[in-house]
């Protein structure tokens, strides 16, 4: 079984994998660490030297790799990759997907502390960030809400949310 979760920068993908590989004792691959260790760039490097565009192509090249190759493995896609293609198609075909879902608040909270790291928000005001998350969000949920779980992050203990996670999946 190969389990990808998806959601907006933020929502805790990277955190949460870690956590849910470690307890059911698959395989964790981050989506970005993975496109960062292949083309020996940054993201914020890949964006700035190549443009998002061929970021997205070097995304769905590893992501079509990843799925068709791996078993018993936990995938954390980019806040973007579902968004791209018809990436969800292939994710929703080639693993159990699910959406952690964040509110905008949280998310600010979170981001807030990460700009740096983040080349989409980089350069954007924490005054316009709540506003900038929230157009992001409206048009994201349209390819997030067609994961096939979703699990609800604010305020969690983040060993509930893989449990829920776990229950989803094995029930």
């Amino acid at each position: 079984m190969v389990i990808s979760l998806i959601g907006y920068m933020g929502c805790g993908k990277s955190h949460i994998s870690k956590i849910l590989s470690d307890k059911i004792n698959f395989r964790l691959i981050d989506l970005d660490k993975e496109i960062c260790r292949r083309n020996k760039l940054t993201i914020p490097e890949i964006f700035e030297k190549k443009g998002e565009i061929h970021f997205r192509k070097l995304e769905r090249e590893a992501l079509e790799e990843i799925l068709a190759s791996e078993e018993n493995l936990v995938l954390s896609l980019g806040g973007g990759t579902p968004v791209y293609y018809n990436n969800m198609e292939i994710i929703n075909n080639s693993s159990k997907s699910i959406f952690l879902r964040a509110s905008v608040n949280t998310l600010y909270e979170r981001l807030t502390k990460q700009k740096e790291k983040r080349p989409l928000i980089a350069n954007i005001s924490d005054e316009d960030l709540p506003e900038f998350i929230a157009k992001h969000l409206f048009e994201r949920n349209v390819f997030y809400s067609k994961a096939q779980f979703s699990v609800n992050t604010d305020s969690r203990d983040p060993d509930d949310i893989v449990q829920e996670i776990i229950e989803k999946l094995y029930l």
